[in-house]
């Protein structure tokens, strides 16, 4: 470079200074200046040999950075001072130590956070993209002026692409749509979003972006004169009311044009709201929202309000903290125009988020204002609302690697582990509502209750006082929450009913001539197969042992074969009425269904492992032999799942007498008023029947329906069906044999 050309380039760095001082948001104390102007100082020597890719002295870009922090942002000296020197200990031999000792800790803190960011960038790739936002909302824990800097860098690195390879400008665009335009929505920072999403834009779709900004620069001028024809109208009855404002239009961005094309299938021509007018009013902290729903009533007055489409976030601010009133009214020539009502204190933390928060709060410097927003921020980055760009939704990722977050229908956060099911939310807000589950919808859609849920999802749990566990929903859940809770319920059940069990044997047993007694209960558990006594009471209370075989016992006892079937029965501990009371679960597996349906197939077990009840087992489709059945970890195990994947079936052991099975029965009769109602009270008043699904009709006097139930056996079917024929008008009730 020539003298000439040095001199001028350095005249030009001067000139840039003196903007940045110039155009601070804040007003900059003579210790505030001295800070900026030794920051800029070492920026200038640390960058003296560096240029950009564009030929520019590389110290331009710093001071970019730094005159979007202090204009754009809103942030104050020690933010500058760290934006000037952002790029100083990655590029040269200055150290974080170095910058503290010539400056202070702050400094030095936010200095060290943006080489942190950018020591991830630089051997960046795909999967290091989900790593690097995360390690960005970590550095929330130190100072969010790292992130608020650092999306200054990223908007002046997308405002300076031009000389760069296009598969890196196609990459660092892709990057900013993906991780920091949703972040300075998340920030508040709307217009720095907006141009962030434009510039992507430019960069990832070229051809597509430079169509839109034809089109708009063609329509500009129709655009301009509408607006101007609804403001014309408006500033009369404005002014009438003494109100003090400003009316400007605001055309839609780029791509949220590009957006609603590709959401709602239409042209350019086609996207209806592509303006919108902001009016932006002054007035008294006390008089703020009562003015801004005066403009509201002058706005309607004149033009037509879309109900649906008033968004008012001045009651309940966005969690961001943006505050203002949106109101679609329908304009001249029938088009919709957007009216954004803000003041301008409203309008200032629209702009500038986290500066204008403490600009506004009495005597708050940067420092203590920040602690106020830095909780502000933590809860924006935890509680989304529905219609918001959401973080983990947009980014497709967990933020952190084991976890999940989702939200409540009111937006709380709740966080689940990965591969957590709508019942596992159920059961994380409530024990009591995870047990008295019916439904769960995600996102407005009704899912089944093992729906896996993913980061973002908005959960509604529907729930019924009538509604009970089943032993299906321990296949549902995967926190051990979840597990312990319906175990317990599932107990109390068993526990419930094999009290109940205990009371009808004593009685079927005393019609034998046999009385109940410790000797007794101990011969019925070996004679039924059975491990406790709360099996074998469990069994009668839902009705799987019958009086059958209850008498096959009875005469067993009474003959002399009894004796010495008496001497083989090891002697078990006293049996005492308490002991329903304690944990004695089920061991008694002893029935094999494969695949997630749980269906019931033919099966050999495998002779290499020998697999018993109880064992974790899989299926393997043989050739020639059907379904063998292999322990997990068998010897062979590992060879056929990788070798044969698409021949392996799940496969496990269940307890028979606590599997549901699934009944259809016909039922026609005469119609009579309330025969509907009495039908289903006797269904669902009959103990251990839940009903899958109902459809009942009349014709003619004729009464037809089908009912579809759960029952857990036979016995429990058949005292069904008896109930239902004893109700006056049913005439036939037969079982079908379909889905």
């Amino acid at each position: 470079m020539t003298e000439l050309e040095i001199e001028q380039e350095n005249k030009a760095i001067a000139k840039e200074y003196k903007e940045l001082l110039r155009i601070s948001y804040q007003t900059l104390s003579e210790d505030d200046k001295k800070l900026i102007r030794k920051a800029f100082d070492v920026a200038v020597d640390a960058h003296k040999d560096q240029r950009r890719k564009s030929g520019e002295a590389y110290i331009f870009h710093p001071i970019a950075v730094a005159k979007i922090v202090a204009s754009e942002i809103g942030l104050g000296a020690t933010s500058i001072a760290a934006a000037l020197m952002h790029d100083v200990v990655e590029d040269t031999e200055i150290t974080v130590e170095d910058i503290e000792k010539m400056f202070n800790p702050k400094v030095a803190q936010l200095v060290e956070g943006l080489t942190k960011i950018a020591q991830v960038q630089k051997d960046m790739n795909v999967s290091m993209q989900a790593e690097n936002f995360r390690k960005m909302l970590l550095t929330l824990n130190d100072d969010v002026r790292v992130i608020l800097i650092k999306l200054a860098d990223r908007l002046h690195n997308m405002q300076t692409m031009e000389s760069m390879v296009d598969y890196k400008q196609t990459k660092i665009a892709s990057e900013t749509l993906y991780i920091y335009a949703p972040l300075a929505h998340r920030l508040g920072l709307y217009n720095i979003k907006t141009q962030l999403e434009d510039l992507g834009l430019k960069y990832t779709e070229p051809q597509v972006y430079n169509d839109i900004v034809s089109k708009v620069k063609e329509t500009k001028e129709e655009q301009d004169e509408y607006i101007t024809t609804i403001s014309n109208v408006l500033k009369s009855s404005l002014d009438a009311e003494g109100i003090d404002y400003s009316i400007k239009g605001r055309p839609k961005s780029i791509y949220s044009i590009r957006r609603k094309m590709k959401a709602q299938n239409v042209s350019y021509d086609e996207v209806y709201d592509k303006f919108a007018l902001r009016i932006v009013y002054k007035c008294n902290p006390h008089d703020e929202k009562f003015i801004a729903w005066k403009i509201y009533s002058i706005v309607t007055d004149h033009y037509r309000p879309s109900p649906s489409r008033l968004r008012d976030w001045i009651s309940s601010p966005k969690s961001t903290g943006y505050e203002a009133l949106h109101i679609t009214v329908m304009g001249p020539k029938g088009r919709w125009v957007e009216v954004q009502v803000r003041s301008e204190r409203m309008d200032e933390i629209a702009e500038k988020g986290y500066a204008a928060h403490y600009k506004y709060k009495q005597g708050a410097t940067e420092e203590s204002g920040l602690d106020v927003w830095l909780n502000l921020l933590k809860e924006a980055l935890e509680n989304q609302e529905t219609n918001a760009v959401d973080f983990v939704e947009d980014f497709k990722m967990n933020l952190y690697s084991k976890e999940i977050f989702v939200f409540t229908p009111k937006g709380e956060i709740k966080s689940l582990p990965k591969g957590a099911t709508s019942l596992d939310f159920a059961f994380s807000i409530h024990s009591a509502v995870g047990v008295h589950t019916r439904g769960t919808r995600v996102n407005g859609k009704l899912v089944p209750l093992n729906y896996e849920l993913k980061s973002g999802d908005q959960v509604e749990i529907i729930t019924s006082p009538n509604q009970k566990p089943t032993s299906h929903w321990l296949d549902y859940v995967t926190t051990s929450r979840a597990k312990n809770k319906i175990k317990s319920v599932l107990n109390e059940n068993t526990k419930k009913i094999a009290e109940d069990g205990k009371e009808l044997l004593t009685r079927k047993l005393r019609h034998l001539k046999i009385t109940v007694n410790e000797n007794v209960i101990n011969e019925l558990v070996i004679f039924f197969k059975l491990k406790t006594s709360l099996d074998l009471f469990y069994r009668v209370g839902i009705g799987s042992i019958e009086n059958s075989q209850l008498k096959e016992y009875a005469s067993l006892k009474s003959n002399t074969f009894m004796n010495f079937f008496k001497n083989k029965i090891k002697r078990t501990p006293s049996y005492q009425p308490e002991q329903i009371q304690k944990e004695e679960l089920s061991n008694n597996y002893d029935m094999l269904v494969f695949g997630i349906d749980q269906d019931k197939l033919d099966y050999k077990l495998s002779t290499c492992c020998n697999p018993i009840p109880g064992d974790e087992v899989f299926g393997f489709v043989t050739i020639n032999e059907g379904i063998k059945v292999h322990k997990k970890d068998c010897p062979n195990a590992i060879s056929l799942q990788s070798n044969y994947a698409y021949r392996i079936i799940p496969a496990k052991w269940i307890d028979s007498s606590q599997q549901e099975f699934k009944a259809i029965l016909d039922i026609t009769g005469m119609d009579s008023l309330g025969l509907t109602n009495e039908l289903t009270k006797v269904i669902s008043s009959n103990m251990h029947v839940n009903i899958q699904s109902i459809s009942l009709s009349s014709e003619a006097g004729i009464f037809k329906g089908q009912v579809a139930v759960i029952v857990q056996n036979n016995t429990i079917l058949k005292k069904l069906t008896d109930n239902i024929k004893k109700i006056d008008g049913i005439d036939k009730v037969t079982r079908v044999y379909k889905n």
